[in-house]
């Protein structure tokens, strides 16, 4: 039997984050009441005509920067025809043949992956997906199904969106997950969109064959639609390339088709045989002039370029002495990157302070982008520690009260008699203490085993109630029983 694999192309549509939508200067909002930010452009009037929105237009060049495209000096809008309820006008305004930025690439990174394939020897975390373009368009409505009836919300009509389209360089379920995280994370680091999926600001339409392995040609292709998660793409791939595997091994031949993706059932569902281009009718739209995007508008994106994950971690790395783990989970989200940076600003150990951040807050199910602690405090916790005014241990207890009441680590400490004892004399003491009540101890280190130090050490942490410093009160024993 033939052993199988799958090609697999995605396209991302990408809500962009403007005040007004595309082509009229209705408030582009998600959440307001339906049929409020309309107007006669954006539902179609006859007589109107459209204005492009220049800060949409930026922002598509400043993605195709980010993503190390070629943006074309000259574009233009085209229409794209069909007949459906959530379309007023019975065309949109898109780009056909002249896009705004073309090729490009994104790079998947490990974190990127699901966790149940983080230790897989045979991923390849830092393959590069090519892009094939990037084109700027208008969204459509939204539509809503209730028992018997249906209605069109046109709050989302002339929304400005990016459609971003992959080469069919991926070659696994896992692989498609990575790269729509990936992808998120430089829209997000960039400004360009929110891409929430819940809310329709990120939409994936996948694009999926199978061929036996080896074979150059592509099998037939099938689109699954209705995917409203990152998780939903990777659970309807692995159904699909199944599917279409059985299929081919029983001889039923693949259909080129749309299929639904039903969550709930884990399954797709035939919608309708696939459109080819020709079906829209392309032409340029007669209300809209060609695009000269090299007067200001190339200029204006390249200028806002931010530092993008992979290079804020190199960054994080060299300037922050964090390990390279560390450095990959602060740079996977821009918010918890800048939080950080404060956090760590004033710190002496600044990898200390990514320890409280990413394996103490995070433990507590801390929201990321809400942070609700001043981030200098990280800082004076990890010098607390350092200092040697207070130990790992009463940081471990002194940190959830931090987060609680966004309370002073040196306040804290006061009020939880936490202070360590570092007076040498008043520790000297109860090392006598210790060795006076623990004679056996004392004759197993004089005996030659230095690890009895350790009972002795305990000792002196349990009079003090844990507030004796333990590197002091080694170095006090040691000196003593070796008197």
């Amino acid at each position: 039997m033939a052993e199988y694999e799958a090609v697999i192309g995605l396209e991302v549509h990408v809500q962009l984050k403007t005040n007004t939508k595309m082509f009229c200067s209705c408030k582009n909002e998600f959440g307001g009441a339906p049929n409020s930010h309309v107007c006669p452009v954006c539902l179609g009037m006859p007589g109107v005509l459209p204005t492009p929105n220049e800060e949409a237009i930026i922002k598509t060049i400043l993605t195709g920067e980010m993503l190390e495209c070629q943006i074309a000096p000259r574009c233009k809008f085209d229409r794209k025809n069909y007949f459906y309820p959530d379309m007023p006008k019975n065309y949109q305004i898109s780009q056909y043949d002249e896009p705004l930025c073309a090729n490009g690439a994104v790079t998947l990174n490990l974190l990127a992956f699901p966790k149940d394939v983080q230790n897989d020897p045979k991923v390849n975390f830092d393959k590069k997906i090519r892009l094939e373009r990037i084109h700027l368009e208008e969204d459509v409505a939204k539509s809503f199904h209730y028992d018997g009836a249906s209605g069109i919300d046109f709050n989302r009509a002339g929304t400005p969106l990016m459609e971003i389209v992959s080469k069919a360089d991926i070659a696994t379920p896992e692989e498609a997950f990575a790269y729509l995280t990936a992808l998120k994370q430089i829209l997000i680091y960039g400004g360009v969109s929110d891409a929430d999926m819940e809310k329709g600001q990120m939409r994936c339409d996948v694009n999926v064959s199978i061929r036996p392995k080896g074979q150059k040609e592509y099998g037939t292709k099938v689109e699954i639609k209705n995917l409203n998660s990152i998780s939903a793409v990777r659970k309807s791939l692995h159904y699909e390339i199944l599917r279409q595997t059985a299929d081919v091994e029983a001889g039923v031949p693949i259909i080129q088709q749309t299929r639904r993706w039903d969550d709930g059932r884990g399954e797709t569902f035939m919608m309708r045989t696939k459109e080819k281009a020709h079906d829209y009718r392309y032409f340029p739209d007669p209300d809209l002039l060609p695009l000269n995007t090299e007067e200001g508008l190339h200029q204006t994106a390249k200028s806002r370029l931010p530092e993008l994950p992979a290079a804020k971690k190199s960054r994080l790395v060299a300037d922050y002495a964090v390990t390279e783990y560390q450095a990959s989970v602060l740079a996977s989200e821009v918010a918890l990157a800048n939080y950080f940076e404060k956090a760590a600003a004033n710190a002496k150990n600044k990898s200390a302070v990514a320890n409280f951040l990413l394996n103490d807050y995070f433990a507590t199910g801390g929201d990321i982008e809400n942070i609700p602690v001043n981030p200098e405090f990280f800082s004076e916790l990890s010098n607390l520690v350092e200092e040697g005014k207070i130990n790992t241990k009463q940081a471990k207890e002194v940190f959830p009260k931090m987060v609680a009441e966004n309370k002073a680590p040196s306040v804290l400490v006061k009020e939880l008699g936490l202070s360590q004892i570092t007076d040498t004399a008043a520790l000297e003491a109860l090392c006598d203490q210790a060795i006076a009540a623990n004679p056996r101890s004392v004759a197993d280190f004089k005996a030659g085993k230095t690890n009895a130090v350790n009972a002795l050490k305990g000792q002196v942490m349990k009079l003090s109630k844990g507030q004796a410093n333990p590197q002091v009160v080694g170095d006090i024993l040691l000196k003593k029983l070796s008197a």
